[in-house]
């Protein structure tokens, strides 16, 4: 298997960055103000070279030497002992964050790329870092001056690793029934007693402590989500400036489908009464504050399904480039073989891989984009603006690349054919990664449910119409950039279907909840499929742009081509989507138990 994958295409992520998004415009806003194109290229050029050069070697042996536990310890396979000094070092803990944490300030829109290299070459060890970013970054907003002196710094400096400690063996995804509890004492610390399971890096023998930010509910609190609290819960803790053994314990790991370099872990808080929690922030609204963690996560779910089906998908187009199997319809047996990128059925597969990657990749930098505007632009409405959308976008930008993530790689494993579900070749191990991402933070059920519910219902639709403005506005830019008028107007009357969809939907919900919602995994597939309608058609515009200034032709026909796949192909699938969202139909809200 050769080690010449890309990862990511340069030219793609550049011309995401600079040609569809305007990265450069950002550095123009205060709080980017020392960035430039120059900075951005010179991040980006680091951590792709360290990902393909040192990370991406390190996948195949973890993957298939997992972590493992023994005397009481999860043991973390060896590479990593010499990899994580390299990815702190590289800075990709803290570089979006502020100056005043030790971060660089770099925008989300461009370290979000940048992740996406490193996640391509081996998302199990990025992993470590992106969960320590989102436990510190917990610190940072909620926590006292104390708690980030102590807890932050180190995790932010690389030293300590973080997790999200919220899953208890009773209560999945239904966080209001967690049991673990917080007794109160006279020293100012808490009493944490209970058990977490699937705790991503939960434990390993990799850096110097461990920092789980874990949900637990304080002796007398009220009950459901209402009486949850946040907690620190280091591995060890601080004591006179010496670390001491927390009563924290590894109880084994799961074996994992995928992701298995990094442990996913069953851990016991307290099993002899001395596991000290330390408060974040205020009692009861460690569910408010653990949301910032966890929509930053789906984020970042969504940024691994489409790393995953990226490094997939290069792997299968070079194997189609060189594979040599069959002949042209009508050749003699004795002329030469062609390569199978030469079939059409495989050029099918590819264009469809190519379709979803590089608009999951372009639905994630939005999303990206849109939380740096949240946060730092200029003027109230337009950050209010920039919220409302990224609320949105979240559900849509974890799900897409996750589900159809996993058809693009379904797609490579089949183009290498028999090879492909062989362990001597990677597309199997990515095919099994890619699977967790549609679980991970919230299932495809969960977000779909979010989208519809809270995201245009309970909004009455505010958000999707501002969405509906920056369609109409690409429409507009497609039209005079010269895209074909009919794919343009495929985009109108979907997002014509969508909007009369959505009214009838929220018009349905003020009378039966239950049944404006039954549709909603359809709904999800409807709006996504817009989204990235949305983005493919500002893609071709964009391309259409750049060739008139004599840019780089295959590339940009490629776009072009790609764009109108996506445009002619699932774009029209709005339609049926709409219908059946739109007709009560009830097979699976009638179906009983006794009748399966």
């Amino acid at each position: 298997m050769t080690q010449d994958n890309p990862l990511i295409d340069e030219r793609d992520a550049s011309f995401l960055l600079y040609e569809v998004f305007a990265a450069e415009a950002l550095c123009r806003l205060p709080y980017f103000a020392e960035h430039s194109r120059e900075t951005f290229d010179m991040y980006l050029h680091a951590t792709r070279e360290l990902a393909r050069d040192v990370v991406f070697p390190t996948y195949k042996p973890m993957d298939e030497a997992p972590a493992h536990f023994a005397q009481g310890q999860v043991h973390s396979h060896p590479v990593l002992r010499e990899l994580w000094p390299q990815i702190v070092a590289l800075g990709v803990i803290n570089a979006h964050r502020p100056a005043a944490v030790g971060g660089q300030q770099v925008p989300l829109t461009v370290h979000n790329l940048a992740a996406a290299y490193m996640m391509a070459a081996n998302l199990s060890a990025f992993g470590y870092a992106m969960l320590t970013t989102g436990a510190a970054h917990l610190i940072e907003a909620f926590g006292s001056d104390t708690l980030k002196a102590t807890y932050m710094r180190p995790m932010y400096e690389g030293r300590w690793t973080g997790t999200m400690a919220l899953t208890e063996t009773h209560a999945g995804s239904n966080l209001a029934d967690l049991q673990t509890r917080a007794t109160p004492t006279a020293h100012g610390h808490y009493l944490l007693q209970g058990s977490k399971v699937f705790i991503s890096g939960g434990d390993q023998t990799l850096s110097e402590n461990i920092v789980h930010l874990a949900l637990a509910r304080i002796d007398g609190a009220p009950a459901g989500i209402k009486g949850i609290s946040l907690f620190v819960v280091p591995k060890l803790r601080v004591e006179q400036a010496a670390l001491v053994p927390n009563d924290v314990a590894a109880a084994g790991t799961f074996h994992k489908l995928g992701w298995r370099g990094i442990p996913s872990i069953a851990l016991n808080f307290g099993e002899e009464g001395r596991c000290h929690g330390y408060l974040v922030g205020e009692p009861h609204r460690g569910i408010q504050y653990m949301f910032q963690m966890m929509n930053e996560a789906r984020i970042n779910i969504g940024l691994h399904g489409v790393a995953t089906a990226s490094v997939a998908y290069h792997a299968s187009l070079e194997y189609a480039r060189t594979r040599l199997q069959g002949r042209a319809p009508g050749h003699k047996p004795t002329e030469p073989q062609l390569p199978i990128i030469a079939h059409t059925d495989v050029r099918r597969m590819l264009l469809r891989q190519k379709a979803i990657v590089e608009g999951g990749l372009a639905l994630v930098i939005a999303a990206s984009r849109y939380q740096d505007l949240a946060h730092h632009a200029e003027t109230e409405s337009e950050r209010a603006r920039a919220s409302l959308l990224l609320e949105l976008l979240t559900p849509i930008a974890k799900t897409f690349p996750a589900e159809k993530g996993f058809e693009s790689n379904a797609l490579a494993l089949q183009i290498h054919g028999g090879y492909g579900y062989t362990s001597e070749y990677l597309p199997e191990a990515w095919l099994r990664d890619q699977k967790l991402n549609s679980i991970h933070e919230g299932t495809t059920g969960i977000q779909s449910n979010d989208l519809l519910g809270r995201k245009i219902i309970k909004t009455e639709g505010a958000s999707l119409a501002a969405l509906a403005e920056e369609i109409e506005r690409v429409i507009a830019e497609a039209e005079k950039a010269g895209v074909d008028p009919a794919d343009c107007e495929r985009m109108r009357h979907a997002l014509s279907c969508t909007r009369e969809t959505s009214v009838f939907l929220i018009k349905l919900a003020v009378r039966d909840l239950e049944a404006a919602l039954r549709h909603s995994v359809d709904y999800m597939d409807l709006l996504s499929t817009l989204v990235v309608g949305w983005l493919w058609l500002l893609q071709a515009a964009r391309a259409r742009e750049v060739l008139q200034r004599g840019g780089d032709r295959p590339f940009l026909q490629g776009k072009l081509c790609t764009a109108q796949y996506w445009l002619r192909n699932e774009v029209p699938r709005i339609t049926a989507l709409a219908a059946l969202c739109q007709s009560n139909e009830d097979s699976y809200a009638r179906m009983q138990d006794a009748w399966f």
